[in-house]
């Protein structure tokens, strides 16, 4: 059997017991971006820590520290994670934000109650924190607390989330199997889908996951697929990204796996935006379009007349 109709078949099943599985509320979507979020933002780190950058990101897009009600999302972390506050205390030590909360539940009832979600009501951001991906899936996933994160980046908040809390914000969820992250395509393949129709991997470098993604991609070309590694994240607003960190994002794009627009069209000039391989990366600083599925070339410095005026 081909690959294509292997990841068909596995995708079809592991998503209609995923949905089976979970409560029925409609988390309203927003339809005039392809792939970021309409209103608000998200920061999208591949583990290992954030740097100063990207805290300094964050509160930003919180509202400032002084503004900033952050919810900190914990379920990935299992049960005890529940009692552990390390990490309210590392956004607190991060940030400067005072106005921080632990939020914890396997309980799909408790996740669609009232209470539970008025923190996230009063947020104007939210950190998801690492662990497996798929406690997040089966903690949250169509109930009011998921419509209550989409309504947070509705009134422009920010959702980051690093590790799994990277993974969960794809629609696709990779690694999301409950006998470990070894198996790509498991049983749980449906991500809470802030940016759509993507796939995200993380902790590229350290685990070599550099090639898990291709494949897939090549078979599913509609999504965007979207590497990180530890350190590195991808700030999303709208469907502009852009990478902050230490190390690299990379991009799998069907186009550029196939070997089509590796270049486009700027102004009068042909310029690469993918290198000759299945993947490219992109840097601290660069941009890319999701909505193009291309690099945001930066503009050239004004070149300096050097002399007397008039020279």
């Amino acid at each position: 059997m081909k690959t294509e109709l292997i990841l068909t078949a596995l995708f079809t099943a592991a998503t209609l017991t995923a949905s089976l599985a979970q409560t029925p509320v409609t988390v309203k979507k927003n339809t005039t971006t392809r792939h970021g979020p309409e209103k608000g933002a998200l920061i999208i780190i591949g583990g290992g820590g954030a740097t100063p950058e990207i805290w300094k990101r964050f509160v930003q897009l919180a509202g400032g520290k002084e503004k900033a009600k952050i919810v900190v999302i914990t379920a990935a972390g299992g049960d005890s994670a529940a009692y552990d506050t390390k990490s309210v205390d590392l956004v607190k030590r991060e940030t400067g934000i005072a106005d921080v909360t632990l939020l914890h539940t396997n309980d799909l009832k408790e996740a669609n109650s009232e209470k539970f979600v008025a923190p996230i009501r009063a947020a104007t951001g939210v950190y998801i924190v690492g662990g497996r991906q798929w406690r997040i899936a089966d903690s949250y996933l169509n109930t009011l607390t998921h419509q209550a994160f989409q309504e947070l980046l509705d009134r422009g908040g920010v959702i980051s989330g690093t590790s799994a809390g990277a993974s969960i914000q794809g629609s696709f969820l990779w690694r999301g199997d409950t006998k470990g992250a070894h198996i790509l395509v498991g049983d749980h393949t449906q991500g809470l889908g802030f940016l759509k129709n993507s796939v995200i991997d993380q902790h590229l470098f350290r685990r070599n996951r550099q090639f898990d993604l291709v494949e897939f991609v090549k078979n599913a070309p509609e999504l965007i697929g979207i590497g990180l590694d530890e350190a590195t994240s991808v700030v999303v607003q709208r469907d502009t990204l852009e990478v902050v960190g230490r190390s690299y994002a990379s991009i799998y794009d069907y186009n550029t796996i196939i070997g089509a627009g590796a270049k486009h069209v700027q102004g009068n000039r042909e310029v690469s935006t993918a290198s000759n391989g299945p993947f490219f990366f992109l840097y601290e600083g660069q941009k890319y379009d999701l909505k193009e599925r291309k690099v945001i070339e930066a503009p050239r410095e004004r070149e300096t007349v050097l002399g007397s005026k008039g020279r």
